[in-house]
């Protein structure tokens, strides 16, 4: 391995300020494509679908539990995927490498329903499984669902693991978002999630459309235990 060049602290520190102005510029570029999501037009989600949850059969309305959005994640787990003797495992002990790399990734799911956000993974694994899995793997926090039908076929995660944001009026759903591929590796955060919502963060500073839900930054955010409550004020 090559070093790089050792300089003073002022030296590191003028580096360090000019490297800052393009990460500061790439971070408004985010920013404004996160704009342009919220924008995008959506897509009526016309068709029935079910699925199988720890507590018998739902629909795709039931995956949003009461939310009024939805982030759907297709993990490969299921009797019909490839083993992986690199890590020493297969079914059912092993999930897919990646999408197990995902859910190690994945904030508490109360920060996102605090922006009335639901995260759900969903794979072709029979619950008994999945249940056994979450247990090893400390996933327990993680809904995951079996899918039934044609739902990975009809949204685009049939082949590839990939994230499917939706909307719901009323019983009416809409599908706002989809990313794939290398664009998986960016979830598990939860402002990467917000971000790809139809929402997004629901904070005052953001580029949205007339009309949408925005309260100020950090009033909002509280530790898990504790939306509900007393919201953490700053300074506290």
């Amino acid at each position: 391995m090559t070093l790089q060049p050792i300089v003073p602290p002022e030296e590191w520190e003028a580096a360090r300020q000019e490297l800052l102005v393009q990460e500061k510029a790439l971070m408004k570029e985010r920013d404004a494509l996160a704009a342009k999501r919220r924008r995008m037009p959506w897509m009526a989600v016309d068709k029935e679908y079910r699925f199988e949850g720890a507590a018998g059969g739902l629909s795709l309305l039931d995956l949003f539990e009461g939310r009024r959005q939805l982030i759907v994640y297709r993990a490969f787990y299921a009797p019909d995927v490839t083993t992986y003797p690199s890590t020493g495992g297969s079914y059912p002990e092993r999930a897919c490498d990646g999408c197990s790399f995902v859910a190690d990734q994945v904030a508490h799911p109360a920060h996102l329903n605090a922006r009335d956000t639901t995260l759900a993974f969903v794979s072709r694994a029979p619950q008994a499984d999945i249940r056994g899995l979450q247990e090893r793997m400390g996933w327990q926090l993680i809904p995951w669902y079996t899918v039934t039908d044609d739902f990975d076929t009809d949204f685009g995660v049939d082949q590839m693991h990939g994230t499917n944001a939706f909307i719901r009026d009323g019983d009416r759903i809409f599908r706002t978002y989809f990313v794939s591929d290398r664009g998986d590796e960016q979830m598990g955060n939860t402002w990467n999630y917000l971000d790809i919502t139809a929402l997004g963060r629901q904070e005052e500073w953001e580029d949205s459309p007339q009309g949408y839900p925005q309260t100020p930054p950090y009033l909002w955010w509280n530790y898990h235990d504790r939306y509900g409550a007393t919201p953490i004020s700053d300074g506290d």
